[in-house]
This record gives C-alpha cells, structure tokens and sequence, in this order.
C-alpha cells in the first residue's frame, strides 16, 4: 500500500496559476518593450500608471472568472454532469445540452472533460460528443455577452456580498454561491480597471496603428490566437476587445478578427494540453474533436468577415443619436459579443450534421495508445486535466478502479483453469498481474492526493474517502489471491492432484462461483456507483457461510483417512475456503460503504 504522505499534493493545483504567472509576466515584457520604443512627447500616456491599471485589471479579471467558475462547478457540478450524461444521446440535444451546462459553468473546458470522462466510461460514442463539443463553444460566449454590459461602476457591490457570504454562510452551498457572486463582481472590476487604463490610448496615435491594423483579418486572427494562448482564456481575450471598444479604440471588423483568434488559440491550447498530457485515447481524440471544428470554423469565416460585419450590426443595437468615436464606443462592445455568439452558433448549425465525420477523422488520426515499451502498464482514466472538476476527477477514479476490479476478477478467473490443468506458467501469470494492480493503485492514490489538495464538498470528501479505501480493498484483494491462493494452489499441483473427490471438486467450485460473483458485483458497484450491485453483494453471506460450513464438515469427517497426501490436500483445501471467505470479507466491506446507512446494517 503507497502512502499518501510520499507525494506532492500541491503539484497540479499549483500548475495552473504558473502558467498564467508565466503568461502575464511575458505580456508585461512586451508592454515595457513597446513604452521603452515609443517616442514621448505630449500625447504619451503615462506608463507606469497604464501598466498597472492593465495588468492590475486583467490580473483581477482572471481571477474572477476562476473564481466564478469553480463556484459554479462546486454548486451546480453534480446535478448538470447527470444532465450532461441523460441528454446527450443524439447530436442535437447534445448540442443545446452542452450549450446550457457549458453557459451555467462558465467553462467549456470542464463541460469537455465531464465529455471524455463519458466516452472514456463507454456511457457515450465520440460521435455523440461531438455535438456537445459544438454546443459548448455557444455556452462559451455568455461570458462575452455578460461582459459587454457596461456594469463596472457596479462592481464592488458583488464583491462585498460574496464575500460577506463566502466567510460568514455555515452551509456550503451558501459559500459557493458568494465565490460564484464575488467572482462575478471581480470580473466586472477588473474590466473597469482595463478600461480606465486604456482611455489615454485613444490620442496615442502608434497604438490606434496597431489597432487599425488588427483589422486585417489574418493580423487579428494571430493576435487572438497569440494573446489566448498566453494568458489561458479566450474570454479575456474578448474582454478586453471588448474593453478597448468601450473607450472607442477598436473597430468591429478588429473585434471581431480578434474573438476568431481566441476560439483557435483556446482549442490548440487546450487540444496540446489534452494531447501531450491525457490517458486515454478518448481525451486526445476528444481535444481533436475541439481543435478540428474550431480552426474549421475561422477557415470557413476568413474570406467571410464582411458578412459576419453585416450580420452583427443588423441584429445588434444602435446609436443613432450618438456620433464618432462616442457611438462606437456604445455600440460596438455588444457587437463584439453578438459577433462571438453568432460566429458559434453558426458553425454549430453548418457542422453538426458532420458529427460522424469529425470522430471518423479523429479515430483515423489518432490511433489506439498502447503502453509504452518499458511499462508494464499505465493509468488511463486519470487525466490531471479533471482536477479542475473534483467531481469529474472522482468519476475518473471510479473509471480507474473498475479497471483495477476487472485484472483482479482475471486473476481469480485463472485460478482453476491453472489448477486444472497443472499449470504452474498460468500461476506465474497469475502473480505478474498483481503488479499491475499495484501499479494502478499507486497511480490512484497519487491521483486522490492531487485532487485533496483542493477544496472538496462534503459530499466530494465523503466520495473521496470511499474511494482511497476501495482502491486499498482492491490491492489487498489482489494480494490475498497472487500470496496465498497461488500459493495453494502451487502446492495442490505438487501433490499431483488438484481436489480430494468428485463431490468435494463441485462444493469448492460452487463456494468459488458464489466468491467471484461477488468480487464481479463489487466492481460494478465501485465503478458504476451501483448500490443494487453493492446489496446483491451482501446478500451473498448466508451463501458464503453455508458453503463453507459444508465444505469443513465434510472434510473434517474425512480426516480418518491414513493417507499422508491426502492429510495435507485437505489442508490446503480447507485453506483455499478460508481464503474464499476473506476475499468476500473484503467484498463485503466496500459494499457497505455504498449502501446507505440502514442497508449496511443489516449486516
């Protein structure tokens, strides 16, 4: 059994942060390079003053949305992931599906994990994700449309009832709710304080060239995609489009260009991610999925932006009583958001008969992963991505031992056909996939480690608890049958013979078939949080104990036989019941785990 103490808890949560550290400090590299190249003079803004309002305001903005986010997954996580799964079946109710969960979460990076964790654990085809990929990129622009509500004079009112609700509620519900509020005003502030920072910028004529020039399509696809990648958020990139539209800095033609690029550069950000660090076949093929349709999308836009311009003014909002750069700046902020959105629902619409297509050419692209040469073998369920989620990551630990559960109910299998054939090769088998299962264990606990080092739910905790034990019952399972049942049943094969008689081979056959009917229930149990599996389990004892009570009756009775082999196979007989009633001990202790309480007890 691994300790949890051997292993960095802080090591993903910790990543995250980094990266957009590492971002913003590269973003403020290039600001101070542009300030030391710019020529002063009257119209030059204050630096150091602009520096600090922009990088103070998207440093909140950032911090906001995470903030946001994870109230949102903590409050709603649970009950929108048994949505997510019971209306995703066909690609068009996926698609509003992962619209709705993806728009309530604020994050369509969680909405695609809660997807892989789904086709990972065969409840969902990769055709059938594909929708809900589509459907998320909708969900993703709320953020925008939320945030082209000029709301920022009214921000620090959300952030005092957050916070007087997030350090002051007992229920945790409550606290979630203020992180989601006090998240959400953090949002707005830090887009007022962007946008306050940047209003000297609108007489500083080398930036208004570099914003005209970001109307060239190609130019503001770049720089979108450039900006996204670095600080990790599409929705900071139309943010602050959004922002400079506010102070009448940015053309829609720019915005525009500019919200393309975001969707490209969330999708090759998140699809590398996916990519270079996921298990499982399913989560790659699922980032392709997201690459695949988002750069197909801005393709098929590019030539076509003029459109898109004519699109989003004839169904956005006008100014008409205003002029100039004053009803640019009333207008164009939800022109951004409106184009963002249309952009997306479009493609949705144009793409989703073509789900098929997008899963064939990601199966075709990314084969089957074997396990590297050198491994015995790898986790495959536990991708660091799902941390982000606890609820998701739980669900992949549950996918992982499952996975456990089925080499161990392999190695029970194998017994009797060793036995029966006398082969010690299979015995030998039988032992190298306890490695195996101590290898998987060890990656779950380190995984359960990661994941503590987060804030958990009650309910998340208790979950979290159950889990660290089964994963602890598996490998002792495992243990009890590579030690002492092949240990038997080597014995049993020295001895030339594998059971005493006829009646006696059925009555150990049958107390095994009950045994592993057990250990399989359990494993559906764990991996399916199927509590009718986890009470057949324990209605499996009188079973258990009348068998065994037999079976030591009728050998007890044949001890008279003055035969020194035949001693010593009844030993190991009698043995081999005690070790079928240790494994379902075991079995019987994480079922009740599983049960509620007044099921558990009548045990």
């Amino acid at each position: 059994m691994t300790s949890l103490s051997a292993y960095d808890p802080h090591a993903f949560t910790t990543s995250a942060a980094m990266r957009t550290g590492i971002g913003l400090a590269l973003l403020a590299i290039a600001f101070c390079a542009v300030a030391a190249g710019s020529e002063p003079g009257p119209q030059s803004p204050d630096w150091l003053q602009l520096g600090l309002g922009l990088f103070g305001g998207l440093a909140l903005f950032l911090a906001g949305l995470q903030q946001l986010s994870e109230g949102l997954t903590k409050a709603a996580g649970q009950a929108l992931k048994q949505v997510l799964a019971k209306l995703t079946k066909n690609r068009f109710t996926g698609a509003i599906t992962g619209a709705l969960v993806t728009g309530i979460l604020n994050s369509s990076t969680v909405t695609t994990l809660l997807v892989v964790g789904f086709v990972s654990g065969g409840m969902m085809t990769l055709a059938q994700s594909v929708g809900v990929i589509m459907g998320a990129n909708v969900g993703s622009t709320v953020t925008a449309q939320l945030l082209a509500f000029d709301l920022s004079a009214y921000s620090l009112g959300p952030v005092a009832i957050g916070f007087f609700m997030l350090f002051t509620a007992k229920r945790e519900k409550v606290k979630y709710y203020g992180m989601m509020i006090m998240g959400l005003g953090l949002v707005f502030y830090g887009m007022g304080l962007i946008s306050d920072a940047m209003s000297p910028l609108r007489e500083f004529e080398p930036f208004l060239e570099i914003l005209k020039g970001l109307e060239r399509p190609v130019a503001g696809i770049l720089a979108g995609a450039v900006f996204t990648a670095v600080v990790q958020s599409s929705a900071a990139t139309v943010g602050i489009a959004i922002a400079m539209a506010s102070e009448g800095l940015l053309s829609l033609p720019a915005g525009i260009a500019l919200a393309l690029g975001a969707n490209i550069g969330s999708a090759l950000t998140t699809g590398l991610m996916g990519i270079l660090s996921a298990k499982s076949t399913e989560a790659v093929r699922t980032a392709m999925v997201h690459v695949t349709f988002n750069v197909l999308g801005v393709l098929l836009w590019l030539p076509l932006i003029w459109l898109l311009v004519d699109i989003t003014v004839g169904l956005s909002p006008s100014s008409p009583e205003l002029t100039g750069q004053a009803r640019a700046a009333a207008e164009v902020p939800r022109q951004i958001a409106n184009a963002n959105t249309i952009f997306n629902v479009i493609n949705t619409i144009l793409f989703i008969g073509f789900a098929g297509w997008f899963a064939r050419f990601a199966e075709w692209l990314i084969k089957e992963r074997g396990t590297p040469e050198g491994m015995i073998i790898e986790p495959k369920y536990l991708d660091e991505a799902a941390l982000v989620a606890p609820s998701l990551a739980l669900q992949q630990v549950r996918l992982e031992l499952g996975r456990v559960g089925k080499i161990v109910i392999e190695m029970l299998e194998m017994l009797i056909p060793a036995l029966d054939g006398r082969s010690l090769d299979a015995l030998d088998e039988v032992e190298r996939r306890d490695d195996e299962v101590d290898i998987l264990e060890a990656a779950i606990i380190s995984y359960l480690a990661k994941l503590r080092a987060g804030t958990l739910t009650e309910q998340e905790s208790k979950e979290f608890q159950f889990l660290m034990s089964a994963a602890d019952n598996f490998e002792n399972l495992a243990d009890v049958i590579e030690t002492d049942l092949v240990g038997i049943s080597r014995k049993a094969v020295a001895l030339g013979d594998t059971m005493s008689g006829t009646e006696t081979r059925a009555m150990l056959r049958q107390l095994y078939t009950t045994v592993l009917s057990a250990v399989e229930q359990t494993v559906q149990a764990v991996s399916a949080n199927d509590q009718n599996a986890a009470e057949a389990v324990m209605l499996l004892k009188d079973d258990v104990r009348i068998q065994s009570e037999n079976l030591l009756t009728r050998k007890a009775e044949r001890l008279t036989v003055d035969n020194d082999d035949y001693v010593e196979l009844v030993r190991l007989e009698m043995s081999f019941v005690d070790q079928m009633r240790r494994i379902y001990t075991l079995t019987k202790r994480v079922c009740r785990d599983i049960l509620p309480p007044a099921l558990a007890r009548r045990d």
